[in-house]
């Protein structure tokens, strides 16, 4: 079966869309729409597709049938309400949106027009992750007692300057937390469950002009009773690969970018071994640490296949809607803990 893809925005994430769905066998980026016609006709001749002037003239296609939202993260919800409305199915970047009640409207509008959506957050689809959430589900680290996540990254004061909505709350929702480390966020969340309790500092110390922290801490509750703690940097030069870290009373992991650091389990399989000698080497890209353009559209043509595939079996896709929304609702948490000096509750 075919699909036909609509790409909304043409920044720089749009042409990681656009890579992973030419990737993919049957998949077709059909045409794109931006606000300023040359940067859509740009887009479309480089991709091959028609550039559209009007998003309303886009969806009106009936050869789209998925449409992909790369506009700035405070402005998803207009373009994504529409595509649902037009009864398109949906995949919206990272963060899902920047308040709430925002996701919300997005996650109802997907339900009422019977319409799949997707949130997009590719670190699920690393096969190191994968292999350590397998490991969490099959109860290989006995009682999970610490969830750790680190993405000590850089940006330039040019990265910022660059960008008019980065660094503000109104489009870029946020700053360290909210942009880069969500992807962390997301995996925290699906290693460990649900949080229950969060108490975070944030600040900005290393960039000027931006209204968003570059810097921030949190320590976590998870709702089993493990605890965590989730730091973020775009001031942390020369930008450190992500890592996250799990541990239970059997068993201690490491995961850094897809590389696997340690995989330790009081009791070892003859896997373990297999899982070390495939996941030990180092990282072949620098997954954004300095340079956002440094990263693989391969966890993003893995996210969506298996869209492709959810709509075709009628099922959720790995990452829906209620899914990408709870990232956004830690972060946030983390924002108001950090503005009123208390712990939070979540949910």
């Amino acid at each position: 079966m075919s699909m036909g893809f609509g790409i909304v925005g043409t920044g720089m994430i749009a042409h990681f869309h656009a890579k992973a769905i030419q990737a993919i066998p049957g998949a077709t980026v059909v045409g794109c729409f931006n606000h300023t016609p040359e940067k859509a006709q740009a887009f479309a001749d480089e991709y091959g597709c028609t550039a559209y002037s009007s998003l309303d003239e886009m969806l009106a296609n009936d050869a789209i049938q998925i449409v992909t939202i790369c506009t700035p993260s405070g402005s998803h919800l207009d373009p994504a309400l529409a595509a649902a409305n037009a009864g398109k199915h949906l995949l919206v970047e990272k963060p899902l949106e920047i308040t709430l009640e925002r996701c919300d409207q997005i996650i109802d509008a997907c339900a009422r027009n019977n319409v799949t959506l997707g949130a997009i957050l590719p670190s699920r689809f690393s096969e190191a992750n994968i292999a350590l959430k397998k490991a969490i589900d099959e109860g290989r680290f006995g009682t999970l007692t610490l969830g750790d996540t680190y993405v000590k990254w850089y940006r330039s004061q040019e990265y910022y300057d660059g960008g008019g909505w980065r660094g503000t709350w109104a489009l870029d929702g946020g700053g360290c937390y909210m942009n880069q480390a969500i992807h962390n966020v997301d995996l925290l969340y699906w290693f460990m469950g649900d949080v229950s309790q969060v108490c975070g500092l944030t600040a900005t110390l290393a960039h000027e002009r931006i209204e968003v922290e570059d810097v921030g801490t949190a320590i976590v509750r998870f709702k089993n009773g493990a605890l965590g703690t989730l730091e973020a940097s775009t001031s942390a030069f020369p930008g450190l690969l992500k890592k996250t870290e799990i541990h239970g009373s059997h068993g201690s992991v490491i995961v850094e970018q897809d590389s696997i650091l340690l995989w330790q389990f009081q009791d070892e399989r003859p896997e373990d071994e297999e899982i070390r000698q495939k996941f030990g080497k180092s990282s072949e890209t620098s997954g954004g640490a300095a340079d956002p353009k440094a990263i693989s559209f391969v966890g993003h043509q893995r996210q969506f296949e298996d869209l492709i595939s959810a709509i075709q079996e009628g099922r959720k896709p790995l990452i829906d809607g209620p899914e990408g929304r709870k990232s956004v609702e830690l972060i946030l948490a983390i924002y108001e803990s950090s503005q009123t000096g208390k712990r939070v509750e979540l949910g």
